[in-house]
């Protein structure tokens, strides 16, 4: 093999060690992206179930508040179909983006519902454990959204992003 031969083979090598190396850390940021995923789809599932008990204990107890009873069932049905496609792919933007405005809506349902403390124990112990997976999904969010940044970021970089390009990883969207 000639010198040209050899500065040829080890430019190869070392273009295919860093592609693969770059490869490897799209799909080690992506994974933690799904992870912290996971963990806002538990709290979703959690608080979709209080959200249901809470609205049959209410409608219960105020009969007069059905209207607005029927639109946070509406909008929590909303927030958990968003939920499942944003499941499905967690890394895809629009996705995620429907997640996010869903659970504003839910957010403004949950907000109209008449005072949440009648009803008895029952209905105020759903009351606080809403109010702690409220906050530990705010932190989980963060979470989220930090990753995705991590995510994009490594995206945007100049050489990777021809590794991106090649193998399909496209930017998420954040919560």
């Amino acid at each position: 093999m000639t010198p040209a031969q050899i500065g040829a083979a080890v430019a190869g090598v070392v273009l295919v060690c860093w592609v693969v190396g770059a490869y490897n850390r799209l799909v080690s940021l992506r994974n933690v992206l799904v992870e912290r995923f996971a963990a806002i789809d538990a709290l979703c599932r959690s608080r979709h179930g209080l959200i249901e008990r809470q609205a049959a204990l209410l409608a219960t107890a105020l009969a007069s508040a059905r209207p607005r009873l029927d639109a946070l069932e509406a909008a929590a049905r909303q927030a958990d179909a968003a939920r499942g496609r944003a499941q499905a792919r967690p890394t895809l933007a629009s996705a995620v983006t429907s997640l996010r405005v869903a659970e504003e809506i839910l957010s403004d349902a949950r907000s109209r519902l008449p005072v949440q403390t009648m009803g008895g124990d029952e209905l105020s112990a759903i009351h606080d454990r809403l109010a702690g997976d409220d906050a530990a999904l705010t932190f989980a969010r963060r979470e989220f959204n930090v990753a995705v940044d991590r995510y994009n970021a490594a995206l945007r970089q100049f050489p990777t992003v021809l590794v991106a390009w090649l193998f399909g990883f496209r930017a998420g969207g954040t919560l």
